[in-house]
């Protein structure tokens, strides 16, 4: 297989390995089915105590007038970037029974439910959420729900939904630069945290420990390393993203998410690297127009080109490629307002409607196009397995 392709990597979860590295941890947050409800409490005898005192008492009795209520949560329900490690409560309207059943919390981690001041259960994470996840806690309801000490349970279950913090930009840099995505290395500072630490590693996605970043090879152009901005979500990040997305069968939007992050880390605890390298494209818009591709640092392609006409310019910027096709029908329509539906081949979409692409002319190297990247056949060829997902493809001049 060809350098520039990547090859396929396993997808494991990363919360099985939190469920081995905890244990028994994981008790604490299952649903619990309690013991039945407590009985109600002796009734007073008919002949020892008036009529008004029996009635004053089953007034007063919570078990069978009460139900049980949530006063409140936190997170609330709907609340956005809660801390990855932060705890978890809910509020009841009444003291709770010992023997009662705790929320349920999906995903799920390890950590410890307490109950304060007997009428709140808090729950402490013993090992953070991964970042960005989305979390449901359901307060089960009835028999087999939260129980207070009265007998008193929830006429019906509530389910509280939030959102967990980002991860750090930093440290998204750091693993793509250990997982080989990244053309820039990435050294450690200090003690190095183990790949199968998953604790340590899910904590690190918060606070990334120190390290340094160096170029991999030196025959990048500067059009490339000019982009590189340590800790920022530049379009440089985004590209590497893609490229790890494209990879691991995730949805190709460049935006990190849970499914995301649990798919570095299972892939740094199981040595699962990127083997294609790194590539990079430049279109220069200066006649003769040309479009070079570097391969890890070496170029592979320098072809003439063609770029957009007056009327229908390829813009300058830097842009991922975010969709390929061996083969493609473009449609559109002409500076005239006539239609064309044109088959070409090679196709790398890179902005809009705008791709790196075969297309048959008389000569190449000046515009012609409608704000595509056109290339001779051979070139095109060359060119297509190199223009991967997550490419950059930098438009200058």
């Amino acid at each position: 297989m060809s350098a520039a392709h990547r090859r396929s990597k396993r997808r494991g979860r990363l919360v099985v390995a939190i469920a081995a590295a905890s244990g028994a941890a994981y008790a604490g947050i299952h649903l619990t089915t309690p013991s039945a409800a407590a009985s109600a409490p002796p009734r007073a005898s008919l002949s020892s105590r008036p009529s008004a005192t029996r009635h004053r008492h089953r007034s007063s009795d919570p078990a069978s007038s009460t139900p049980l209520r949530v006063l409140s949560t936190t997170p609330a329900n709907g609340a956005g970037r809660v801390g990855g490690a932060a705890p978890i409560s809910v509020k009841f309207s009444a003291v709770l029974a010992q023997s009662s059943a705790r929320p349920s919390i999906v995903p799920s981690v390890p950590g410890t439910w307490r109950t304060i001041g007997g009428t709140t259960m808090t729950f402490t994470p013993a090992v953070p959420f991964i970042p960005e996840s989305q979390v449901t806690m359901t307060i089960p309801a009835g028999r087999v729900g939260i129980r207070a000490r009265s007998g008193a349970t929830l006429p019906k279950a509530v389910v509280v939904d939030f959102g967990i913090e980002d991860g750090s930009t930093l440290r998204l840099q750091q693993l793509l630069s250990l997982l080989d995505y990244s053309p820039l290395a990435w050294t450690p500072v200090g003690n190095a945290i183990p790949a199968t630490d998953t604790i340590g590693q899910v904590q690190a996605a918060y606070a990334p420990p120190p390290g340094r970043f160096s170029w991999r090879q030196a025959g990048w152009p500067t059009e490339l390393t000019t982009l590189w901005k340590q800790g920022q979500y530049t379009t440089f990040t985004r590209g590497l993203v893609m490229s790890f997305q494209a990879d691991h069968g995730l949805n190709v939007t460049g935006v990190p998410d849970a499914g995301l992050w649990n798919d570095m880390l299972t892939s740094l605890a199981e040595g699962v690297v990127n083997t294609g390298g790194y590539n990079f494209a430049l279109a220069d818009k200066v006649p003769p127009q040309t479009l070079t591709i570097w391969h890890d640092g070496t170029v592979v392609l320098h072809a003439p080109a063609n770029t957009g006409i007056p009327q229908s310019p390829t813009p300058s910027g830097i842009f991922p490629v975010y969709a390929r096709y061996r083969y493609y029908v473009m449609h559109g329509k002409n500076p005239d307002g006539t239609p064309y539906s044109d088959p070409v081949q090679y196709v790398a979409y890179f902005y809009d409607g705008d791709a790196v692409h075969y297309f048959p002319r008389a000569d190449y190297g000046i515009p012609q196009s409608l704000g595509c990247v056109e290339l001779p056949l051979a070139e095109a060829a060359v060119a297509w397995p190199y223009l991967a997902y997550g490419t950059l493809v930098r438009v200058v001049n």
